[in-house]
């Protein structure tokens, strides 16, 4: 490739087929240095300017009339010289320079046909050449950037393919699982970075740009519709919720005043009950009941527990009667010999307990306990006596005891006879039956006593 040159002061060409031009005036034609171009150039004896090509032969560019034919080979040289510095301004924007291959492509093809039949004097076969050589940058250019924009429609497609597979998961989600409020923003998003890929990006093939959009789309169609129906639902939902509750928030409130303490407590537990199944109504509506709920079960539930407290303070003295009784009860003297007196007194400690009225609850199970047990030991001995005086239950231990008395009796014979002619099987059934028996009247005989 030539040297870049600096172009010389252009002048009006007077090319071999039109007039020539008139010569400047001496004044007016400027003193330039020779350029090494001229070399490749003569001028004939009637003033026509030849350019010499590279295999010998001659092609006239022109005439430079009233001047000397240094000056004339010297304006078609610089003409030249031109054209070289614009191939060695586009080879240097090609070698270092961002230049696009489109705007590259452009300016070779200026190049070129200002070249054309380029009426100037110079080394035409460099400048081909030059030419040349830029042909090959710019197509090598064009085909990086073929590559480059290949690459980066491949990944424009992923990015693309990315948005439309998230728009398509955000769609098909379960309803009842989704934070709507995030989603919605991200479907949004989603339509921003697709218009922001479609403004900066690549240019994606149209069938696969169209195929995604047409995904793309569906996806926030679908997202849109489901997210309607799912708040209609909502609605209806939360309008049930309300009517329920605002029923459940009547009961409550023509309870609050009530002072059958029991039921109106089971009753209030069974309105919390259903209170929690009913689901939740609007926000704003579900707080607004929810307030006028709790302040009439609140209402109910103090007055409850001033009672309770008035009562809890009369059983706590209650509490001390009682408990000084049960000192009194577990003192007594309980055996066969007074029994009668301890009897007696057990009933008058009874009376006074009756009269003393409620304990408090944590306390019931204590006391009672201990009163049962006195009660308890009394009625044992008791039992005991009736069942020794009892002339029934005598006369029954005494047929008991006759009856295996002579069952032992008759093993006793049967036992001897079976030893007398050696059946020694007969034996030992009828020893082990003997002494089951025998056993048996032992017991019989102490419970008679």
């Amino acid at each position: 490739m030539l040297a870049s040159r600096k172009p010389a002061v252009p002048r009006p060409a007077a090319p071999a087929s039109e007039p020539a031009a008139e010569a400047p005036a001496a004044a007016e034609t400027p003193a330039v240095a020779p350029s090494e171009s001229v070399k490749h150039g003569r001028v004939g004896e009637d003033g026509t300017v030849y350019v010499i090509l590279a295999d010998g032969s001659e092609r006239a560019v022109g005439s430079y009339p009233d001047a000397t034919p240094e000056e004339a080979l010297a304006y078609f040289a610089r003409k030249y010289d031109e054209l070289v510095a614009s191939a060695d301004l586009l080879a240097q924007r090609l070698a270092h320079t961002d230049v696009s291959a489109h705007d590259a492509r452009q300016s070779l093809a200026h190049l070129k046909e200002q070249i054309g039949e380029a009426h100037v004097v110079g080394d035409i076969a460099a400048l081909e050449a030059t030419v040349s050589s830029l042909e090959e940058s710019v197509a090598a250019k064009s085909a990086v950037e073929a590559e480059q924009r290949a690459k980066a429609k491949a990944e424009a497609t992923v990015e693309r393919e990315k948005l439309v597979a998230e728009a398509e998961g955000l769609a098909a989600a379960d309803p009842a699982k989704v934070q709507w409020k995030q989603a919605s923003t991200r479907v949004r998003e989603l339509l921003d970075e697709w218009k922001a890929h479609q403004r900066s990006g690549p240019r994606l093939d149209k069938d696969v740009e169209n195929e995604m959009w047409k995904r793309f789309s569906h996806a926030r169609t679908a997202f849109d519709k489901k997210r309607k129906t799912w708040f209609a639902q909502l609605d209806e939902q939360h309008g049930q919720a309300k009517a329920v509750k605002e029923q459940l928030v009547r009961e409550a409130e023509a309870l609050a005043t009530s002072t059958d303490w029991g039921p109106t407590a089971g009753a209030f537990k069974r309105l919390m009950q259903e209170w929690k199944r009913a689901g939740r109504a609007a926000r704003a509506d579900d707080d607004a009941l929810w307030t006028r709920f709790k302040a009439a079960q609140d209402a109910f539930f103090n007055a409850k527990d001033e009672v309770v407290a008035a009562e809890e303070a009369e059983f706590a003295e209650n509490l001390k009667v009682k408990e000084a009784l049960l000192v009194e009860a577990e003192a007594l003297t309980i055996d066969e010999e007074h029994l009668e007196s301890a009897k007696a007194e057990l009933r008058r400690i009874q009376e006074r307990w009756d009269a003393a009225g409620k304990v408090p609850r944590n306390d019931l199970r204590r006391v009672e306990g201990r009163l049962r047990a006195v009660e308890q030991k009394v009625r044992e001995l008791e039992d005991n006596q009736w069942r020794r005086t009892d002339p029934e239950l005598a006369a029954r231990a005494r047929s008991l005891v006759d009856q295996l008395e002579r069952a032992v009796q008759g093993l006793e014979s049967d036992l001897a006879a079976a030893r007398a002619a050696g059946d020694d099987r007969k034996v030992a059934t009828l020893e082990s039956e003997l002494e089951t028996k025998r056993l048996w009247l032992e017991s019989a005989r102490g419970n008679l006593s």
